[in-house]
């Protein structure tokens, strides 16, 4: 009995852990008009962004978009950008930012409550 509680324990726990470490895409959309607004159009009240740099919703609807591929590539971009030192949350973060603007996504501030796992560190 007593090693039937703990399995269930850990499962739940498993379960609670998942959904506290889901990604916050209004912090992801923080960090976009923080870092990303200069060179793309980083949501939909932008017009215009200072270089050919490709609208994130253009991002997001192409065919080949992977949120997790797209986080892994934030955390070291290529040399056009400029290095943000992102943690693996604000990659996620931005990742699900992006893909809210997508055919699969939803708008931010329109889902799952935002993930206590963050600190609000907006100030860097």
């Amino acid at each position: 009995m007593r090693s039937w509680f703990h399995g269930a324990l850990i499962i739940g726990g498993m379960f609670v852990s998942a959904s506290a470490f889901a990604a916050d895409p209004d912090h992801g959309r923080t960090l976009a008009e923080r870092w990303c607004v200069n060179c793309h159009v980083v949501g939909p009240d932008q017009k215009s962004a200072t270089t050919d740099a490709p609208p994130f919703a253009s991002v997001a609807r192409r065919p080949d978009f992977n949120e997790s591929r797209l986080a892994f590539f934030l955390l070291d971009p290529h040399p056009k950008m400029p290095n943000m030192q992102l943690t693996r949350d604000d990659a996620t973060d931005l990742a699900a930012y992006i893909a809210s603007l997508g055919p699969r996504g939803r708008a931010p501030g329109k889902g799952a409550p935002k993930s206590p796992r963050r600190a609000d560190n907006t100030e860097q």
